[in-house]
């Protein structure tokens, strides 16, 4: 039996459809503009599209780094659009967003990992979103307090770094440069940095590791500084992506919550299909921050 055929009952979604799906996909594709809902082939696109939310990814559709979880191209990217800023400033506009959620493609290849880029568009997204709130969802930057800094700098109301795994899964699940501890140093940083944001990070899991371990991760994520979380279910994108070791129950991603919220994060996010960008995390931080619709 095939691993799309077992999957149990909670991870059964809506087909992608409705007006605001098609208006969100049509104006990202005339902006020529990348979405992570799309390249990651996220299983929430249909239900963010359709509540007009949606995550936009810069700096290209091409990532430095491998990882056996992820579906975006890896490779070897050229160059960086001087444009795209705009662009992603003028869609988010066009499509009334209030809480805009900026990822990026890993970009070893430039001397600032991408860092100024990121800090242009957050900067452009304020200016021209009035009252807009800005979550910029960035990789690792080789561990660079510059770089970080310069991120921080750009204005995001919140700063998110993924930890994806646990820290046994690592090696096996993310490229090979990427670093479990570093991760938590560049969240700890953050949070150094900017006490009074949001820090954010995310964890899959049934990719190989224990219920033990997934309460280490949150201990280890929460001791930094991370004030949200999220927990979700890994999903195999394609037959050449690494396989699904286990589907969570429910109740346990109810457990996981739990556990977070003893141990003092802001706000906890897990279920089967919980995503780093998340609705409702984007909603804790919208309240927060007093933005109403």
């Amino acid at each position: 039996m095939s691993e799309q055929a077992r999957k149990p009952p909670w991870l059964k979604v809506l087909a992608p459809g409705g007006p605001n799906y098609t208006r969100i996909k049509g104006t990202l594709s005339q902006l020529d503009l990348h979405t992570v809902c799309q390249e990651a082939r996220c299983p929430n696109v249909g239900e963010c599209w359709r509540e007009g939310t949606a995550t936009v990814m810069i700096l290209g559709d091409t990532c430095t780094r491998g990882c056996r979880f992820c579906a975006v191209t890896s490779g070897h990217p050229v160059g960086v659009d001087d444009t795209e800023p705009e662009r992603v400033a003028r869609a988010v506009v066009e499509l009334g967003l209030r809480y805009v959620v900026l990822t990026m493609v890993n970009r070893d290849d430039l001397s600032d990992g991408g860092a100024s880029h990121v800090a242009r568009t957050v900067r452009r997204l304020h200016e021209l979103g009035d009252g807009l709130l800005v979550e910029a969802l960035v990789g690792d930057f080789q561990g660079s307090e510059r770089d970080i800094d310069t991120v921080l700098a750009g204005g995001p109301d919140v700063f998110a770094h993924n930890v994806e795994v646990v820290r046994r899964m690592t090696r096996r699940v993310r490229d090979a440069r990427c670093d479990y501890d570093r991760s938590l140093a560049v969240l700890a940083y953050a949070k150094k940095r900017v006490p009074e944001r949001f820090i954010k990070s995310s964890l899959m899991v049934g990719a190989g590791e224990t219920d033990e371990e997934v309460e280490v991760c949150l201990s280890d994520l929460r001791q930094v500084g991370v004030d949200i979380v999220t927990v979700g279910q890994y999903l195999r994108p394609s037959p050449k992506h690494m396989p699904v070791d286990r589907y969570v129950e429910p109740e346990r991603f109810e457990a996981y919550r739990r556990m977070g919220e003893r141990m003092g994060f802001r706000f906890v996010a897990s279920g089967p299909l919980v995503r780093s960008s998340y609705r409702a995390a984007e909603a804790f931080v919208r309240a927060e921050r007093g933005v109403v619709d």
